[in-house]
């Protein structure tokens, strides 16, 4: 840690707006700029966007920042990347990596994606097939992803492939970065129940890789993947919003706009709903309370679930309260959107997008093994596969 204060860091804030004012600064130099300045991530080491300063910090900086009226990275576009590419690159990667590739993940300038799921290994992720094969100074890579986000925008992706099939499932597997624009590289769309295609099918056939472009030692790509995970659902299930706001919002909004429709059932469900919303919320604060301090960790995982199953009553819970009306559907215009919106679409699309809540970024059942196992210290589920080389397990 470099000793950066909150008063000494409000300094440099200043001193920055000053020499950059965002009015009359270009965009990206402004970014980029704010980068080498350690404004990016506050916590991250120096020259690497970062003054290593305390993690909880990064908020006020932010602030100041938007009150300025200063451009932000567009953190809806990147989610992947800022959220589980950067901090798994700051842990597992090499000067050369992190310097290579964490400052155009911030700025927005390349995009990222998670080649991780696959058709026979969705919550499963360690059974995963898709191989890759040495080949001097590079890797041959071939098989599925399923489930990506942001593929079909993505410039690098975060890659977890099956490098020795005599090791068990969960020591013989790679972490690579991957080029969405290589040679081998097929992105195509799946469309959802929405109308939409967020997410995209990935195939990979003799896809080569760098070994420069390998995150972790060869056959750890397990523990990579771990860190990966537990980063992904502090930034699905971890976000701090403010009071009444996202779905408890729209919902409140609907109960208040619609008195028509007030039952006294309806009425108990939304103040349940609304203390369920409120101890979601208050416990995300606390979680990066304790992430200011160390790595995330399991507790992740309960976050991750609340909010999904919560979302998903919330959601059920408009459709209810606006009967008939709540079956129209605006829009079933297929599209390639940049990210869920939430927000401009009708409360139809709410509810059928949230049913996908509980499947990503771990499904439901999954989490709930990491919460016995990991948080309440319970017995492990029974696992007859462990130890077998993976080319023996049944597929």
């Amino acid at each position: 840690m470099s000793g950066v204060d909150a008063t000494e860091l409000r300094g440099r804030v200043e001193e920055f707006l000053a020499a950059h004012d965002p009015k009359s600064t270009d965009r990206l130099e402004f970014l980029r700029a704010r980068f080498d300045a350690g404004l990016a991530w506050v916590h991250f080491p120096e020259g690497l966007g970062g003054l290593g300063a305390a993690r909880e910090l990064q908020a006020d900086v932010d602030a100041a920042f938007a009150e300025a009226g200063a451009p932000d990275n567009r953190p809806h576009m990147n989610v992947i990347g800022l959220g589980m590419a950067a901090p798994t690159i700051l842990r597992f990667g090499d000067d050369e990596q992190r310097r290579r590739y964490l400052r155009p993940l911030w700025t927005g300038e390349e995009i990222w994606c998670q080649l991780f799921s696959e058709p026979g290994a969705g919550s499963d992720l360690a059974a995963l097939s898709t191989r890759a094969v040495k080949d001097g100074d590079e890797w041959v890579v071939d098989g599925q992803k399923v489930w990506t986000s942001l593929a079909h925008q993505a410039r690098w992706a975060i890659l977890v492939t099956r490098s020795d099939p005599d090791q068990p499932k969960h020591k013989g597997l790679t972490y690579f970065i991957c080029d969405m624009t290589a040679p081998g590289v097929e992105v195509r769309p799946l469309r959802q129940i929405t109308g939409e295609a967020e997410f995209n099918e990935v195939f990979l056939t003799g896809v080569r890789i760098p070994d420069s472009q390998r995150l972790g030692e060869v056959g750890q790509g397990w523990s990579v993947a771990l860190g990966t995970l537990m980063n992904e659902r502090v930034a699905i299930g971890g976000r701090t919003p403010p009071r009444e706001s996202g779905l408890i919002g729209a919902a409140a909004e609907q109960w208040r706009e619609h008195p028509d429709k007030r039952t006294p059932g309806l009425h108990d469900r939304l103040l349940e709903l609304w203390v369920e919303a409120e101890a979601v919320r208050l416990t995300s604060i606390r979680l990066r309370q304790q992430m200011a301090v160390g790595e995330p960790g399991p507790e992740g995982s309960a976050i991750k679930s609340a909010f999904a199953e919560l979302n998903q009553r919330l959601t059920g819970y408009q459709l209810e309260l606006l009967g008939a009306e709540g079956l129209a559907y605006d829009d079933w215009t297929f599209r390639q959107p940049e990210f869920a919106d939430f927000t401009k679409r009708g409360p139809g699309f709410r509810y059928l997008r949230a049913k996908g809540n509980t499947i990503e970024g771990g499904t439901t059942e999954i989490l709930r093994n990491v919460i016995a196992e990991r948080i309440l210290g319970l017995p492990p589920e029974i696992r007859t596969d462990k130890d077998k080389p993976w080319k023996e397990l049944p597929r």
